[in-house]
């Protein structure tokens, strides 16, 4: 989710190495190399391995055809990241970031922490399977130039009133449904979703080399199908996130509550985020409800 935005602009903006940035008084964006560096420091920290933690809270709706939009659940997330940097004799400087995130679905009225949820349309009282995803990372480093050595950023900020804005991006995914079967090309079953994001930075901030940013807005936004753990099978209709929130600047201690005692309580792994090292593959809420059910269904076997 607000990983999948933030990766989707990595090819637009990024930042040097806090050594080499230190000469420089401020980043040009008419420069493919600074606009590079812009792009590392809005995904990274200036300190390779520092944790740069994001957090946003919104409202999810369900939409079926035919009938009025439903306001399903309040939702708060988080997203910790950190980067490991590379420089390449000819692609020049890098990044690759790794990151974990957690978004709980919470009751729309109390705007707390609910273990099910009975579904409106079909009546069932079903297990909610919050977003608990770990890793949620880049799969390969993003590098200054590309391997012919041509320049690979392009900024898309506008700059207004001080700030940096960017809006209109938008991740366009469809893929082969990890809880589908093996004959998605004859009956569908592909996941098929879009997710938006927009930023706001401080335009100091942005081009200072020697700054990191601490004060960024943002907002994340989904249309998918229905989650899995929702068991609507094929049923017709969309869910609909919207969200809003910003850059951490004081750390774990600026979460919004509930999540900040969820972490703490149930989520511990993810005050950090993963290993510099960590080459785990990627892990959705679809991968995660499937190892759920799986392991339900095998215990549910031993008992026969």
């Amino acid at each position: 989710m607000l990983h999948k935005l933030l990766v989707s602009s990595v090819a637009l903006i990024g930042l040097s190495l806090a050594g080499a940035a230190s000469a420089q008084t401020k980043l040009d964006i008419t420069k493919p190399e600074d606009i590079f560096k812009a792009n590392r420091k809005q995904t990274c920290s200036l300190v390779e391995g520092t944790p740069v933690l994001h957090w946003w809270e919104g409202k999810v709706y369900g939409r079926r055809s035919g009938e009025k939009d439903r306001h399903l659940f309040n939702v708060q997330g988080m997203n910790v990241r950190s980067c490991k940097f590379y420089n390449d004799p000819k692609r020049g400087l890098g990044y690759r970031s790794g990151s974990r995130e957690v978004m709980l679905h919470l009751d729309p009225e109390t705007n707390q922490v609910i273990p099910t949820w009975k579904n409106p349309w079909t009546g069932e009282e079903v297990e909610i399977i919050n977003v608990a995803n770990d890793p949620v990372s880049m799969s390969q480093p993003v590098y200054e130039r590309d391997p012919e050595g041509k320049p690979t950023s392009v900024f898309r900020y506008t700059e207004h009133g001080g700030f940096f804005l960017s809006g209109g991006s938008a991740a366009r995914l469809f893929y082969k449904n990890p809880m589908a079967g093996d004959y998605q090309e004859y009956i569908g079953g592909d996941y098929h979703a879009m997710e938006f994001g927009t930023d706001a930075i401080p335009v100091d901030q942005m081009l200072d080399p020697a700054a990191d940013i601490t004060d960024a807005v943002l907002s994340w936004g989904r249309v998918s199908k229905w989650l899995p753990w929702m068991k609507m099978g094929d049923r017709d209709g969309v869910v609909i996130y919207h969200t809003a929130g910003k850059r951490a600047e004081k750390g774990y201690a600026e979460l919004p509550e509930p999540l900040a005692s969820e972490l703490k309580k149930n989520y511990p792994i993810y005050l950090a985020p993963p290993p510099l090292d960590d080459t785990r593959p990627n892990e959705t809420t679809w991968t995660v409800v499937k190892k759920a059910v799986d392991k339900k269904r095998a215990e549910e076997a031993k008992k026969k």
